[in-house]
């Protein structure tokens, strides 16, 4: 396939707005991936690399299902690359310029960047970690902060001095920063020191994008609103700046809503124990120092949690731990009064088992990229919450007591995702199966047909052979005319005059009358018509209880 091939150029000139990314290029059921690109994928993953055309005309080339690609992503990613996927934006019952001969080009766009700090697949991330994406922007001796977790929606600020910068970033821990172009700092290459410490990805941003007024448009564009007081954030310092090129990043590269993230929070240490770089390794909070494992560590020893979510928010305050005496004693109360009832502990934790990752599920579902499994496993989740807050009803700690008074049951999205999701949905959204009977009478409609459209036929031979008193009556099916009643010729004068002649054999006519031509529109299309209705109403179910975001949140 030469440069010159329309769909070459339209590769070329995707690829050059894309060349710091690895481009998963969509051409029917495959991402291809070409020239420097196709080698590195065939190196990292282990996949053949090929050619098309020979001699010194000839391409680098490797491919992957597009089925397959969740599996195959988070190794590139892991390896430290991007990978911009790019799609086929037209059906591909439209238009497949795959095949060899076909005119036209489908059109074709990148949907999504990803990278280290912004996924969101369960596959590509660890349960009980947050994954951070850091922005940072320096200013005389101050160094503004910005990390969000896209796959909670978590987003914090923070004003610190230089030198306790790597303390800080011990604590966040980011697996991606986003830096000004012409950073300076302290004389070294920052770069190279986060990527050697953290082993993060360093994203290089133009320095205009972190001027004061960008990233304040920036923001302010993002939360619709007209100033960041009501975050409490208008006079914060370099943060503001880190914070805007942080959302400018993420609108480039998911291309997507970011409406989960719905908020922007000040980091405060008033009241948090502040453990610099060393001290954090040597005490090996999250972490062991010599292999680095999580097994073994202060964290190890303690993480006991029944969720995720617990999981994340213990690693928290490990690195980040409570000073304030009054603030301890307030969660150490809480902690007293589950351990002095066993009864009471057991039952909540039987309870917590079975929750699923509500932050996270939550994210995707206000990204639209949420399955019919994802809605079930958030129904079943909320589904515990009134017997979670009955367990607590009798605490007597203040910070029980609290959780007891402020637990939202959150029944309006339960109640939504119940009434419109079958219980065991497939892993799909497009091939059906997700809706539930009685949800909606059209699409009851063309299910009964798709299914039971042979029934249907049989009957309606059936009905006109009594009808008509032809025995041998039957109807068949083609290409061409579709259904159609066959008649022998010696049963020609009882035809009746409704039926529409539309072929003559040798031995016999075949007719069509408008109740099976009717049929038959329904029949042939069914199955098509009730996907696509299913898929719209699952997308309408999801944009509804992304509404509720804030709240599961």
């Amino acid at each position: 396939m030469p440069f010159s091939t329309p769909m070459m150029k339209q590769y070329m000139s995707i690829k050059r707005k894309n060349e710091d990314a690895l481009l998963f290029f969509r051409m029917g059921d495959f991402y291809e991936m070409f020239h420097d690109d196709a080698r590195i994928a065939a190196k990292v993953l282990g996949i053949t690399l090929t050619s098309r055309s020979k001699g010194e005309k000839a391409m680098p080339m490797a491919g992957i299902p597009y089925h397959a690609a969740g599996s195959y992503i988070p190794k590139l990613i892991k390896a430290g690359y991007k990978v911009a996927v790019c799609e086929q934006m037209q059906n591909g019952t439209e238009k497949n310029d795959s095949k060899v001969g076909t005119k036209g080009i489908v059109e074709r766009d990148v949907v999504r960047i990803i990278t280290p700090g912004t996924l969101t697949e369960d596959t590509m991330l660890e349960d009980k970690d947050n994954n951070y994406l850091l922005s940072l922007f320096i200013h005389d001796d101050m160094v503004g902060l910005s990390w969000v977790d896209i796959s909670t929606g978590k987003f914090m600020v923070q004003d610190i001095n230089k030198d306790n910068l790597f303390d800080e970033l011990s604590r966040i821990h980011p697996s991606e920063c986003i830096i000004p172009e012409n950073i300076t700092f302290k004389g070294f290459d920052l770069s190279e020191r986060i990527s050697a410490d953290f082993s993060a990805m360093v994203t290089r941003r133009s320095d205009w994008e972190f001027s004061r007024d960008t990233a304040y448009q920036k923001l302010i564009g993002h939360f619709c609103t007209s100033s960041l007081d009501g975050f409490g954030c208008e006079d914060i310092g370099p943060s503001l700046s880190a914070a805007g090129a942080l959302i400018g990043y993420l609108d480039e590269t998911q291309k997507t809503s970011l409406k989960h993230i719905n908020k922007i929070e000040k980091f405060s240490n008033h009241n948090r124990l502040i453990l610099d770089h060393s001290t954090q390794l040597s005490l090996e909070l999250v972490k062991t120092s010599r292999t680095h494992q999580k097994e073994g560590s202060l964290l190890g020893v303690m993480d006991r949690t029944k969720t995720p979510m617990g999981g994340r928010l213990i690693k928290g305050w490990l690195v980040s731990p409570l000073s304030v005496s009054e603030d301890i004693n307030i969660r150490q109360d809480g902690v007293e009064e589950l351990y002095s009832n066993k009864n009471l502990c057991r039952g909540i934790c039987e309870l917590l088992k079975d929750v699923y990752d509500i932050e996270r599920i939550s994210a995707k579902i206000s990204f639209g990229r949420a399955n019919a499994r994802d809605l079930i496993s958030l129904k079943q989740s909320l589904s515990l919450l009134p017997k979670i807050k009955s367990e607590i009803s009798a605490c007597n700690s203040s910070i029980l007591k609290l959780l007891h008074e402020t637990l939202d049951l959150l029944e309006e999205p339960k109640v939504l995702i119940s009434t419109a999701i079958v219980s065991d949905p497939p892993h799909s959204i497009r091939d059906g199966g997700m809706i539930r009977e009685g949800y909606d009478h059209d699409l009851d409609e063309l299910k009964n047909i798709s299914k039971n459209g042979k029934s249907w036929i049989a009957g309606f031979q059936a009905k006109e052979t009594e009808r008509t008193g032809i025995s041998s009556l039957k109807i068949g099916y083609n290409k061409v005319f579709g259904y159609y009643l066959e008649i022998t010729n010696v049963h020609k004068e009882r035809v009746p005059e409704t039926y529409i002649r539309k072929q003559t054999l040798k031995h016999a006519e075949r007719y069509i009358t408008p109740e099976l031509k009717e049929y038959e529109t329904k029949v042939l299309t069914a199955d098509d018509r009730a996907k696509d209705l299913e898929y719209e109403y699952f997308q309408k179910n999801r944009e509804e209880v992304s509404t509720y975001t804030e709240r599961l949140q």
